[in-house]
């Protein structure tokens, strides 16, 4: 996915591979990351010359491979730079960690160890938030990124990839062209997610489900960066201008809630408040997480994953941050608005926040 991202990438914004001064790739799960990435480039048709790095902050690494290359084209040390967001969690699934007596001791650290599911379901007890609100916002998101897709919408963020596809009954593999989100369940109601199974009943209230929490999936984003100058020295179209991105640290056991602390801090940061944005991308992890920063914030529910969310689309850890700055901008130009925040919360306890201006 890597390389086929990056080629795709060279392909839609019709530069000459030559130009792209530095690689990010931001991803998570693989034990070997950097020499995929490195190799997945070279296989893209990137010459040797242009070097690459990997960066993992968990669910915000896409939005950080993005930051990363934006903050060396803003201090003048590349013009070009190309961010990648990618993670198969078919091949590197998420296992959890075993730590030393040490850390399992310390009355913080050891919640590091904990599954995702058990924060989720923290946030959902301490700052009470009923199964009903979960569902009815998974819903929401089902619904709109159905109405979405069925509309064409997703379609000119979406590049084509080829992927392989096992025959249940033969273990046969073909070659098959996968061209839209797979993962949109038609359909989905309030009402059909409430029939749907505690999946954590051993913690808190049990309220988080397979459809209200973000699902595992594969994925990849690509965010190619420049310089205004050098844009216009090339002739190329620019979508968007990144502004800033703030990084929130907060407890581990709701980590959920990283977006309620992020989002304030960058809009603070550029001068701005939640008046002025005309549309949020929030990572739907949980449900949980996703209503309590919508409720905390005080965000109008229309202005907010209007195409759906992750517990729709799937979340890819690597691939989020940066296919939120594909869906946010894509639905901006439909909407005819200017100004985009995206954010997500992050494992073990932070959350990011990113302002984009749409040209």
């Amino acid at each position: 996915m890597t390389a086929m991202s990056i080629q795709a990438a060279v392909a839609n914004c019709k530069i000459n591979p030559v130009l792209i001064q530095d690689i990010c790739v931001g991803t998570v799960l693989p034990p070997r990351a950097p020499y995929e990435a490195r190799a997945a480039a070279l296989a893209a048709g990137i010459p040797d010359t242009t070097p690459l790095q990997t960066i993992n902050r968990f669910c915000s690494s896409g939005l950080m491979a993005v930051t990363e290359i934006s903050n060396q084209i803003r201090v003048g040390q590349i013009e070009i730079g190309l961010a990648i967001g990618v993670e198969s969690m078919t091949v590197n699934s998420d296992r959890g960690l075993q730590f030393s007596e040490d850390i399992m001791a310390h009355p913080v650290a050891k919640d590091t160890a904990m599954p995702m599911g058990w924060t989720s379901e923290n946030v959902a007890e301490e700052f009470n938030i009923s199964r009903e609100q979960m569902d009815e916002l998974a819903a929401l998101s089902f619904q709109r990124a159905s109405k979405a897709q069925k509309e064409g919408i997703f379609k000119s963020e979406i590049v084509p990839l080829e992927a392989f596809q096992v025959d249940p009954s033969t273990g046969q593999r073909a070659k098959i062209i996968v061209s839209e989100d797979d993962g949109i369940r038609h359909g989905t109601t309030q009402a059909s997610l409430s029939k749907i199974k505690s999946a954590f009943p051993q913690w808190g209230g049990g309220k988080t489900t397979g459809g209200n929490a973000s699902q595992v999936t594969d994925g990849a984003a690509a965010v190619l960066l420049m310089s205004r100058r050098k844009a216009e020295e090339l002739g190329l179209k620019i979508l968007a201008k990144h502004v800033a991105t703030s990084v929130a640290g907060l407890a581990p056991r709701i980590m959920g809630i990283g977006p309620s602390i992020a989002i304030p801090m960058v809009l603070e940061r550029v001068g701005i408040t939640k008046d002025d944005v005309d549309l949020f991308e929030i990572n739907e992890a949980f449900a949980s997480m996703y209503v309590y920063c919508v409720r905390e914030l005080g965000l109008d529910i229309n202005k907010v994953n209007v195409h759906g969310g992750a517990i729709a689309l799937g979340h890819p850890l690597g691939a989020t941050g940066a296919r939120q700055i594909a869906t946010g901008l894509n639905a901006l130009a439909h909407k005819g608005g200017k100004i985009l925040v995206t954010s997500m919360c992050i494992g073990y306890g932070m959350g990011a926040a990113a302002v984009f201006v749409r040209e």
